[in-house]
């Protein structure tokens, strides 16, 4: 139940005829970011058209490998060891799915890493469309100083109990949302609904199988300074293609740099980008085809050269959205 805090905002009399029956709040806590991570948890709050809480449900996933990030997650190989294999609660997950618009914060994320699960046991997750509550909260122009989930949270009045832990996660999300959706109701703003479709690119790479030691307190490879073993990243093989184009997608070979606060750690979501092709740099200049960053408007050195050399400026959710579909490297 949402608090008195939350529930500022009145329930429009007239409700856009536009908008979905009902909606799938989700958060998972995966092995890492990856296409060959897996998920460990998933909750999911199923709320009606109005955005009032039906039911929830959540359940340990055995990732059938190396937890990941323990220190972040809390969630080790003896507590995943005896929990069901993701192909056991597939069908529970896609009851509470099926006929719904999957909401989560970062949506991006969330789909990708449950679409590819589902892969992976041969099914096909019962989705049509996501909505991205980063997204949502710069429709409704929230004033928020960055784009985490606390943040949101706070705006709003709602408490979190547990970060990372997604069945708490996922109901603070879905109390943040409750106000948003009543907001933008009111406000006539259209939903930004994303057509999901399910994913087969995923891979599986040797891991410690769950419940073996590996050192570093039997999680693998993996440190408390990172999500991934310290490494320099291999140098980019492809040519500069030249600067990002609005509209355009991002090609093979562009030369992305990141800047200020980010939803997704900063390691994994340049992760994704040199899996996709691009070139992480870690300084703007002339040559660099996009910033990302979340704070357009900061001081930051690289915002201050990307304004001057006129570099285009694109968000974290709108990072996520591009690097679904980049474009090959000429020849």
């Amino acid at each position: 139940m949402l608090d008195d805090q939350t529930t500022a905002v009145s329930s429009p009399t007239s409700w856009p005829s536009s908008y979905p029956q009902g909606y799938a709040v989700v958060d998972v806590e995966t092995t890492g970011l990856a296409r060959d991570d897996r998920i460990i948890s998933a909750a999911v709050y199923r709320l009606d058209a109005r955005g009032e809480v039906e039911d929830h449900w959540y359940t340990l996933v055995n990732p059938e490998r190396d937890p990941g990030p323990v220190w972040i997650h809390g969630l080790t190989s003896d507590v995943l060891e005896g929990a069901p294999l993701f192909e056991d609660i597939a069908e529970e997950f896609s009851t509470r799915l099926e006929g719904r618009v999957l909401v989560a914060h970062n949506a991006v994320f969330d789909w990708q890493m449950i679409a590819r699960e589902y892969a992976r046991a041969r099914r096909e997750a019962p989705v049509r469309q996501r909505l991205c509550t980063i997204v949502l909260s710069k429709e409704l122009r929230l004033p928020l100083p960055n784009h985490k989930l606390a943040t949101l949270a706070e705006h709003f009045g709602v408490v979190q109990r547990r970060a990372h832990h997604a069945l708490d996660d996922a109901r603070v999300l879905a109390e943040a949302f409750r106000p948003s959706l009543l907001a933008a109701a009111a406000e006539g703003v259209r939903l930004p609904l994303h057509e999901c479709r399910p994913l087969t690119e995923w891979t599986d790479r040797p891991a410690a199988v769950i419940g073996q030691q590996s050192g570093g307190g039997g999680y693998g490879s993996y440190r408390p300074t990172s999500w991934r073993p310290a490494r320099r990243r291999p140098a980019c093989p492809y040519p500069n293609p030249g600067r990002y184009e609005d509209g355009k997608p991002l090609k093979q070979g562009m030369r992305v740099a990141f800047s200020g606060d980010t939803s997704v750690e900063r390691d994994l979501l340049e992760d994704r980008a040199v899996e996709a092709g691009l070139h992480v740099a870690t300084s703007l200049s002339r040559l660099t085809s996009l910033l990302v960053t979340n704070d357009p408007d900061s001081g930051t050195s690289k915002v201050v050269k990307a304004r001057q050399f006129g570099t285009p400026v694109v968000d974290e959710a709108a990072f996520g959205q591009l690097l679904r579909d980049v474009e090959d490297a000429d020849g």
